[in-house]
């Protein structure tokens, strides 16, 4: 009945993903495309109601609208909560895109286009869904719906928004299609993200750009104190040498690593595909463990001195460099950020003056295997990919997540359908049909499994 009910309304469906898609939502660039934020939250509106949401309306926030919609069968029910978000990023450069970003076209058996997955996509999937168990009266539970248009920008005003706006979102659980599987043959469930922490140093020595050979040899340079500074964070194993960096890290369950090792993952084409000879990364723990599992220290750029063509002999008065960590759940990145301060302070010679600041920071996140909804997701994957998903921990960040859990008291499942190949946040993103259809099927049998639990 389900996949009848797709194949009958198939262009229609379609046809109102396509409208979505045609505004040009781009958060990154107000003003070129504020107007057209506003016109997309009201096109959002337009669709939840049209999909069987009871009500639904575009409220103000800091920044962007907020789209809130909800269908309430029974105020003693349990309640799941639907987050997406209507912005995208900039479709530039639009000269590598083989057809145009903003306006939708299906070839070879995919949706080409901004957004065609990330996230108005993956957002339509879970609208399409609910309308399915709406129209056909099968839903025992409520739904609620909120999207944002600033989630590409580090969604500025969803805290605040969420916040002032406590009871309106309350529920027993947040489920969001934002994330990706492994592959179409591989499903998945994300069950964790990591967190991020991010800085900006600045080590000043002489007060002003001195001779190197007048002064070479006598004064400390800056640049050279500041790359022995960061090199020693790490050890010849891996391991971030920061006093009680770890402090917080949990271990991963046994059961999570075993399934860890059941993802297909072939190494030299991984060294391959990157042109390195040897990986490095924490000693004990395998690649994808290291990437999801672990935290990390990076340097994400570094400068100083002449830069300029030819030779300029100087010892630069300062030195700078932009270093991040992604930091797994439970690790803090307000601690972390003051453990890093404190610590590059600590070893500073006295021939320099440091100063960090920090840019940015978020938490990570992660999903007990055994939460009912999760189970839930489970059987929706099993049920139409043929196979139980892997549980996942992704390396990247999503803020947000941690912050719903925070504010609003609940966890979420990352029910996502995207690909590696679908080319999100570059030109000639896609989302292939079969994905689409299967993550519709996907989210409405959630619905029913998670009515028996």
């Amino acid at each position: 009945m389900i996949k009848e009910y797709i194949k009958d309304n198939q262009e229609r469906i379609l046809d109102e993903l396509f409208s979505l898609i045609r505004i040009p939502s781009v958060s990154a660039q107000p003003e070129k495309h504020g107007a057209d934020m506003i016109r997309c939250a009201e096109r959002w509106k337009e669709l939840l109601l049209m999909a069987g949401v009871d009500k639904a309306e575009v409220m103000p926030t800091n920044g962007n609208p907020v789209v809130y919609g909800e269908k309430i069968v029974d105020p003693k029910a349990k309640t799941v909560l639907i987050y997406g978000h209507y912005d995208v990023m900039p479709a530039e450069p639009f000269d590598l895109w083989k057809s145009e970003p903003f306006e939708p076209e299906v070839r070879d058996g995919h949706i080409w286009a901004r957004g065609a997955d990330d996230d108005k996509g993956q957002s339509f999937i879970q609208a399409k869904a609910f309308e399915y168990v709406t129209k056909n009266d099968l839903l025992r539970h409520n739904i609620k719906f909120i999207l944002e248009g600033e989630e590409e920008v580090g969604s500025p005003s969803l805290s605040a928004f969420c916040s002032d706006h406590k009871e309106l979102l309350k529920s027993d659980v947040i489920l969001v299609s934002d994330t990706s599987m492994l592959s179409k043959d591989l499903p998945s469930l994300t069950t964790g993200l990591r967190g991020l922490a991010y800085w900006q140093i600045e080590v000043t020595g002489p007060n002003h750009d001195l001779h190197s050979g007048h002064f070479g040899g006598a004064v400390a340079n800056p640049i050279n104190v500041l790359c022995r500074m960061i090199a020693d964070v790490t050890n010849a194993d891996g391991k971030i040498t920061i006093p009680h960096f770890y402090d917080d890290v949990e271990e991963v369950p046994a059961e999570e690593r075993k399934m860890v090792a059941e993802i297909p993952f072939n190494l030299e084409a991984y060294k391959k595909s990157l042109d390195v000879e040897e990986l490095f990364g924490e000693k004990g723990y395998s690649t994808i463990e290291r990437n999801g599992f672990r935290p990390s220290f990076d340097v994400c750029g570094i400068w100083g001195g002449y830069q300029g063509e030819g030779s300029k002999t100087v010892i630069p008065s300062k030195a700078y460099a932009k270093l991040s960590c992604r930091l797994v759940p439970h690790q803090d990145h307000e601690k972390i950020g003051q453990l890093v301060a404190d610590y590059f302070r600590k070893v500073a010679p006295k021939s320099v003056k440091v100063n960090i600041e920090s840019l940015h920071g978020g938490q990570g996140y992660v999903c007990p295997i055994d939460l009912p909804a999760y189970k839930a997701a489970e059987k929706g994957f099993e049920k139409v990919f043929g196979r139980r998903p892997l549980a996942v921990r992704r390396g990247g960040s999503i803020p947000i997540i941690a912050t719903f859990e925070k504010i609003l008291g609940v966890k979420t499942i990352l029910m996502g359908f995207g690909l590696e190949s679908n080319s999100i946040h570059s030109p000639n993103e896609n989302m292939p049909l079969d994905m689409f259809w299967n993550g519709i099927e996907a989210v409405i049998n959630f619905h029913l499994e998670f009515d028996k639990q």
